[in-house]
């Protein structure tokens, strides 16, 4: 998309990565794997930065080394940075997949190297809500993004 930007009219400073469950994890992953390519240079666009400029994980799994734990898995612990982009955090405490321990832990080592982070946590939802609209409060989640998403800079007011 960076590589891209000018010809799709998008600002190449204001691309981030958003992701749900196993989705979450892939947005922690890309936000502290960003500088190093797993692959050679094919082209000129893989000159480009990957790193998001800003990462959305909603109830994000599979970052603690088991459930229960407050240890973060080593290939994400090991990588967080003050680089690492901008993050908002969303998660339920009933989530049965029990992936509130992956957005606390992840919380935690954000604030530890100072990336700005933003965490929601409500007492019930569930697990797996997407866009679907439910009577908990954690569906107005887009919403919370917008707003996010405006005092970091990366929207119009």
């Amino acid at each position: 998309m960076r590589f891209r930007a000018a010809e799709w009219h998008i600002d190449p400073h204001k691309i981030g990565v958003l992701g749900f469950s196993a989705g979450g994890h892939l947005v922690a992953a890309t936000s502290v794997h960003f500088d190093k390519r797993l692959y050679a240079d094919v082209d000129a666009a893989d000159k480009v930065s990957c790193r998001p400029d800003f990462a959305v994980a909603l109830y994000p799994g599979h970052l603690s080394v088991k459930a229960g734990s407050l240890d973060l898995t080593p290939d994400i612990a090991s990588h967080i940075t003050p680089q690492t982009p901008p993050t908002f955090l969303l998660q339920n405490e009933n989530d049965n997949v029990d992936t509130i321990w992956d957005s606390l832990t992840y919380y935690a080592a954000l604030i530890k190297v100072h990336v700005p982070v933003e965490f929601h946590s409500y007492a019930e939802g569930g697990h797996a809500f997407g866009l679907r609209r439910t009577k908990y409060p954690a569906t107005a989640w887009p919403q919370l993004v917008e707003i996010w998403l405006q005092t970091i800079g990366m929207t119009s007011n």
